[in-house]
C-alpha cells in the first residue's frame, strides 16, 4: 500500500511538472489553472456569452482553453471544437494564399489587375448584377487597382459598396472609388472581392478549391471552409446579441474570401501556429505578409474617424502588409488581425520574433469589450492599438 501511495505521489509531480508556465512579452509567468481563472472572471464581469484563448509560447500553442456557452439560451457548453463564423479571419488564410501565388511565381502583387483580365473590369458579366463593376466604366482607376492594393487594404474601394464613406447604409449597393489607389490606408473587403474573382480567373479553380488545395488539408484544419459543410451540422455554436439572446445561424453557400470561412479554434490554432513556424524557418511567404507597405495615419479604423488623419499610431509604426495589420514594439514586430459581425467578435496577434501570440475568439457582441485586458493578462500586449480598433473596455 505504501509504495503504491509513493507511486500516486510521483506521478503526480511528475504530471505537475509537465505542465507549461504560460510566458508574457513583460516576462511574467502564469500558472494556467490560475490564468483561466482570471480569464474566468473577466467574461464574468464582462457578462460574455463565450469565448476561445489559445496562448502560443517558443512559437508553439502552450495553453487552450474554452469559457462560458455555445448556446447560452441552452446552457450548452463551449469548447475548442466548435464551429465559430471566422469573419475576416478569413483575410488572414486569403493572405497566405496570395504570398504562396507571389513566391510560386503565379501573381505579381504590383500588377494591375485588369491586366489579368480578358476584358474590361466594367464590362464583365456577372450572375449577380450587383457584385459587378459596370458603374465603373468611367472612373479609369480601377485600372491601377493592384494585388498589393487589395490586400494592404489601399485599392480605393469601401468596405463593402452597400455602406457609404460616412459608414450608412446604402441600399443602392453601387460600387465606387473613393480616393485615388494607393494613396492612404481604408478597409475594404471590397478589394479582397475583386482580387478574389481575378485569382479564381488565373488559377481557373475556385477559392474554396485553391484553399483546400494550399492550406486546410495541408494542416489538417477538417472542420473548416469557406462554404457551409454538412458535416458542420450540430457541430456549430451561435452567435450571441449583448443581452445574451442568440442569432439565428447562417449558412454561406458561397465562398468569399474576405469573411465565409468557418473554423474551429483548434483548426485556427493550426494554421496561426504553422505561420509562427514559418517564420522562424525564414519562410519567405510570411516575409512577405509580414512586410509593411502602407502606413496607417487614421484615428480610427472604421467609421468619420477613419477619414481623419494624425501622428497617433507613429510611435507604434502602425501599417498593414499582405493581409495582416503591422505594429513595431520593443519585442519586434506584431503582426494582427481581426474579425468582427454579429455575434461573433475575434483578435489574434504574434510577436514572431519572440514566438509568443494568442487568439482571441468570441461567439458574443460584448467580445471586443474584454479584449484590452485579455491582451494585457494573457501575453503582456500593451500594443495592440485599442482605441483605433474601438475596443472599448467593458468597465468604461
Amino acid at each position: 500500500m505504501k509504495k503504491y501511495y509513493f507511486l500516486i505521489l510521483c506521478l503526480s509531480m511528475f504530471s505537475c511538472e509537465q505542465i507549461p508556465m504560460v510566458e508574457t512579452l513583460d516576462g511574467r509567468k502564469h500558472d494556467p489553472e490560475e490564468l483561466s481563472l482570471k480569464i474566468q472572471d473577466i467574461l464574468d464581469k464582462a457578462q460574455l456569452a463565450g469565448l476561445s484563448v489559445q496562448i502560443f509560447n517558443h512559437h508553439q500553442r502552450v495553453y487552450e482553453q474554452a469559457f462560458g456557452f455555445a448556446n447560452q439560451e441552452k446552457g450548452d457548453s463551449l469548447n475548442n471544437q466548435h464551429i465559430f463564423y471566422g469573419a475576416s479571419f478569413s483575410k488572414a488564410v486569403f493572405g497566405y494564399i496570395i504570398a504562396d501565388l507571389v513566391v510560386n511565381g503565379k501573381l505579381d502583387l504590383d500588377r494591375p489587375l485588369q491586366s489579368y483580365l480578358g476584358q474590361a473590369l466594367p464590362e464583365i458579366p456577372f450572375e449577380k448584377d450587383w457584385k459587378g463593376y459596370g458603374n465603373l466604366k468611367d472612373d479609369l482607376r480601377y485600372e491601377k487597382i493592384t494585388a498589393r492594393m487589395c490586400m494592404n487594404h489601399s485599392s480605393g474601394f469601401p468596405n463593402w459598396r452597400w455602406i457609404t464613406k460616412e459608414g450608412q447604409f446604402d441600399p443602392e449597393g453601387n460600387i465606387q472609388i473613393l480616393f485615388e489607389p494607393g494613396d492612404r490606408y481604408s478597409y475594404s473587403g471590397e478589394g479582397i472581392h475583386l482580387l478574389q474573382f481575378v485569382i479564381e480567373q488565373i488559377m481557373g479553380q475556385s477559392i474554396e478549391e485553391i484553399a483546400q488545395e494550399k492550406v486546410f488539408r495541408p494542416l489538417n484544419m477538417e472542420m473548416t471552409s469557406y462554404i457551409w459543410q454538412k458535416r458542420f451540422e450540430g457541430k456549430f455554436c451561435l452567435g450571441h446579441k449583448a443581452d445574451g439572446t442568440t442569432y439565428r445561424k447562417d449558412r454561406e453557400d458561397e465562398a468569399g474570401a474576405a469573411g465565409s470561412m468557418e473554423t474551429t479554434p483548434e483548426d485556427y490554432s493550426k494554421f496561426f501556429s504553422h505561420m509562427l513556424k514559418l517564420y522562424k524557418a525564414g519562410d519567405a511567404r510570411v516575409k512577405l505578409m509580414f512586410e509593411p507597405s502602407i502606413k496607417i495615419h487614421s484615428e480610427m479604423q472604421f467609421g468619420p474617424k477613419s477619414w481623419i488623419d494624425s501622428g497617433r499610431y507613429d510611435n507604434i509604426g502602425l501599417g498593414y502588409g499582405i493581409g495582416w495589420g503591422l505594429l513595431e514594439s520593443p519585442h519586434g514586430i506584431g503582426a494582427f488581425k481581426e474579425g468582427h459581425s454579429e455575434g461573433f467578435q475575434h483578435y489574434s496577434i504574434m510577436f514572431p520574433e519572440k514566438g509568443i501570440g494568442v487568439i482571441l475568439m468570441s461567439n458574443s457582441d460584448r467580445g471586443e469589450r474584454t479584449f484590452k485586458e485579455l491582451l494585457k493578462l494573457t501575453i503582456g500586449d500593451s500594443f495592440t492599438p485599442w482605441e483605433w480598433e474601438n475596443y472599448i473596455p467593458y468597465y468604461q
